[in-house]
């Protein structure tokens, strides 16, 4: 079960890297093209400035989707870090989720809670990565 709740979770936050690049794309084009200035600052850096945002973006959620990917191939509980990560990517989703019910509506909030849900149970149903330390003790008498 828990191969399987990561394999989806990987391929959630992979779809989800591919959206977040092509909105930025759209958005990136759009400020390009208007040639309007918002608050004196040049078009250009700001189409610029979303195209990079775009990409680090794609590039953070498909590192982060890779996690639980490799987690489900080896059959493990991902490393320290590689926990703090996807923990950072949950909370992320958390506060995007309730910025979108105000800014984009309850469709969006749904989504965003369905994914922050998958980051929680694959961290949930690997547990920690260190062996328990009763396991191989004999039992007190």
């Amino acid at each position: 079960m828990r191969r399987t709740v990561a394999v989806v979770t990987a391929i959630v936050l992979f779809g989800e890297a591919v959206g977040i690049v092509l909105v930025n794309a759209v958005l990136a084009t759009v400020v390009g093209n208007q040639r309007m200035s918002l608050a004196g600052v040049d078009p250009d850096a700001m189409s610029t400035g979303t195209w990079v945002l775009g990409g680090l973006s794609g590039v953070l959620l498909v590192l982060c989707g890779l996690i639980p990917l490799v987690a489900a191939v080896r059959d493990r509980a991902p490393g320290r870090l590689a926990r703090i990560a996807l923990i950072g990517c949950a909370v992320v989703h958390g506060v995007l989720g309730a910025l979108a019910v105000g800014l984009v509506g309850w469709a969006a909030f749904a989504v965003m809670m369905a994914v922050l849900g998958l980051l929680v149970l694959t961290l949930v149903s690997y547990g920690s990565r260190e062996p328990d330390s009763t396991a191989g003790a004999p039992a007190a008498a």
